[in-house]
């Protein structure tokens, strides 16, 4: 390996970090819309349901931030664990994609 490659826990600051962040911030907007709005393709069973596992893999991104910031880095996380997160946040998009599409349009009058 040579000078100019960083080091493997400087890559892991470098991917991670803001794989978390991301993840942090999609939850907190998918929780925010999950809570607000009535979802009318989804029963209230569907919708509790999706807002419960929003809010668990709010805390496991939380609990592993915090773990990677108190290593400084040095503490990576298994893609087993990234991928059901990653499957969460593409489903809560399409709930919000059918959610806008199925939106009554508001007509302007004022124009």
């Amino acid at each position: 390996m040579s000078n100019s490659q960083p080091h493997e826990h400087e890559l892991l600051k470098t991917l991670l970090k803001p794989l978390l962040e991301d993840f942090q911030y999609w939850f907190a907007r998918s929780r925010s819309f999950l809570e607000a709005e009535d979802i009318p393709f989804l029963s209230t069973e569907q919708q509790s349901h999706l807002l419960a596992r929003v809010k668990l893999a709010q805390q496991e991104v939380s609990t592993a931030h915090m773990l990677f910031q108190a290593t400084e880095g040095q503490v990576g996380i298994d893609t087993a664990t990234l991928m059901p997160w990653h499957q969460l946040v593409t489903e809560c998009w399409q709930v919000a994609m059918r959610w806008r599409s199925q939106r009554p349009t508001i007509q302007n009058n004022d124009q």
